[in-house]
């Protein structure tokens, strides 16, 4: 191809990867060519920037520069209209480095993993139909709660970084099957994650997890739990914490338990809304509910009828554990509801 010298390429397909390249220029090639382009394949070059006349590729939907150095993506990506794949795997990218309108795009699948990234820049949370984000091997050390505007999106890839919280916003994904956050420095799991309903694959491994939230069961696509790696607990832990109850909600138990009816018209507003935010205690043989003060307990699962993870779960009071027992695994055999069958989960990596 005139200006290509050993570049190949198909009728849609321009294959300039491999080539050594430190830096390119599309002027050469003709209008007919760049309409007819779908596919361009840049990667394993020496590119530092990307040249403007990547805008003249107009039907443009497939473009991989990975494995180049570039540090900046110029305006001209934003004129590609019909880009829905963009791969910038291992350059040198962080949040400063797009363009204020790369949020303009329609993009479908974008993968900047293994830059320099050290949070997920603002441009990136406005691509509404994006599928599938890849950020992993970079320097994120948080998600932020806009994650959830990501509505459509199936694939998160947040493994390698240094991530230590996981926002609870991150539940509002009704979409998200894959969640990649293994290698990372999380702590704890919010229970919120029992909304992601369509979650199939979960990978936790190499984190700094000593519980699970019990919330986990509820997760009824869940196929894969990954967990090796974690200082997860490996013996029964009784009563971890718990703060008396303060009149506040004595009373607002009082309410709830004996089914009391009330309204704005009964109670200032604020105390209508502290009372619809009652959590119902999750033991079996309590009919009790709490607000702010409750026991942190940890439970042994059975998993598949071969693993036992710890969950955390939340009880109305210390009456609500049950007895304490010199067998670690006996308190967690008294619950019928304590059991994930080996259908439900098809693997699960503790090693």
């Amino acid at each position: 191809m005139e200006g290509f010298e050993g570049a190949s390429s198909g009728e849609t397909v321009l294959d300039l990867s491999h080539l050594n390249f430190n830096s390119v220029s599309f002027e050469a090639l003709s209008d007919k060519r760049r309409e007819v382009t779908r596919q361009l394949h840049l990667c394993y070059n020496r590119l530092s920037e990307l040249p403007a006349s990547i805008q003249r590729f107009s039907n443009l939907e497939f473009l991989d520069l990975s494995n180049n150095g570039l540090s900046v993506l110029n305006e001209g990506i934003t004129r590609l209209t019909k880009l829905r794949t963009l791969i910038a795997k291992n350059n040198r990218l962080d949040e400063f480095s797009l363009p204020k309108e790369f949020g303009s795009l329609q993009l479908e699948v974008l993968n900047f993993s293994g830059n320099r990234f050290e949070e997920i820049p603002a441009q990136v949370l406005q691509l509404r139909r994006m599928q599938s984000l890849s950020l992993g091997g970079n320097r994120l050390k948080s998600i932020p709660a806009e994650i959830e505007s990501l509505t459509s999106l199936e694939l998160l890839y947040l493994g390698g970084n240094l991530i230590s919280d996981i926002p609870a916003e991150l539940a509002n994904l009704p979409a998200l099957s894959y969640l990649v956050l293994c290698d990372n420095r999380i702590q704890s799991i919010p229970p919120q994650f029992t909304r992601l309903y369509s979650l199939r694959s979960l990978s936790l491994h190499n984190n700094l997890l000593t519980y699970l939230p019990r919330e986990i069961l509820s997760l009824v696509q869940l196929q894969e739990l990954s967990l090796r790696g974690n200082p997860l607990v490996v013996r029964f832990i009784k009563d971890m914490t718990y703060d008396p109850p303060s009149l506040l909600e004595l009373a607002g138990r009082t309410v709830k338990t004996r089914n009391l009816r009330y309204s704005e018209e009964d109670l200032p507003g604020h105390l209508v809304n502290y009372l619809d935010l009652a959590s119902k205690c999750p033991n079996p043989k309590c009919a009790g509910v709490y607000f702010d003060s409750c026991v942190r307990h940890i439970k042994f699962v059975d998993f598949c009828g071969k693993y036992r993870l710890p969950l955390m779960q939340y009880l109305c009071s210390p009456e609500c554990t049950s007895p304490c027992s010199s067998n670690p695994q006996s308190d967690a055999d008294s619950d019928d509801d304590q059991t994930v069958p080996a259908d439900r989960l098809q693997r699960v990596l503790l090693g």
